[in-house]
């Protein structure tokens, strides 16, 4: 179960302690996001136990999130020889958490999901609030993708509708296969299982 934090020399300590391998949530309980990335990261930490993860309450344990440049509550960061090796800013479930944090930690692992690279091109229109959200979640993950404006491309416009039979934007080409909206589930179904 992930170990909260009681203050910076406790957290000198652990980093001691594990100096090779470790996750750190930042909390706040002001924030109903952390109080929901709580429950994930707690749920990882109960699935994979060989995996030290701590918390901070940014509201109690003050400066440390300075040290890792954490600017956004709730983040959660991976930290591999004293270094930040990744950073998760918001919300994710636990099983997203296990994909990053064990991808980081087991090299072989690492490099299987490396290996798997997707061909995604984004289409987007002027003024669409759902096309930078789904540009953001990709680039949330790390994933690469090409964007393409049909609102200043009549060509690709009446390829997509061809192609989905719907004018809708966004819509996520990936791998040959068309999502119409930004539908978070179908998203992860094509790119992460």
């Amino acid at each position: 179960m992930a170990e909260w934090v009681k203050d910076v020399e406790h957290f000198e300590e652990i980093q001691k302690k594990h100096k090779d391998f470790m996750v750190v949530m930042f909390y706040a309980g002001f924030s109903s996001n952390a109080k929901r990335g709580l429950s994930e990261v707690e749920a990882f930490s109960r699935d994979n136990k060989d995996v030290p993860a701590y918390i901070v309450d940014v509201e109690k344990v003050k400066g440390l999130h300075k040290r890792f440049e954490v600017k956004k509550i709730p983040t959660v960061v991976v930290v591999k020889n004293g270094g930040v090796l990744k950073k998760i800013e918001g919300v994710e479930n636990s099983k997203f958490y296990e994909r990053v944090v064990l991808g980081a930690k087991n090299p072989v692992f690492k490099k299987a999901v490396k290996a798997v690279s997707h061909r995604i091109v984004v289409y987007t229109g002027r003024g669409c609030p759902a096309c930078s959200m789904v540009k953001s979640y990709l680039r949330r993950r790390g994933v690469n993708f090409r964007e393409i404006d049909v609102s200043s491309d009549q060509r690709a416009a009446q390829d997509l509708v061809r192609r989905s039979g719907q004018m809708a934007v966004p819509q996520i080409d990936i791998d040959g296969s068309l999502i119409v909206g930004f539908d978070q589930t179908k998203i992860d179904s094509l790119l992460f299982n």
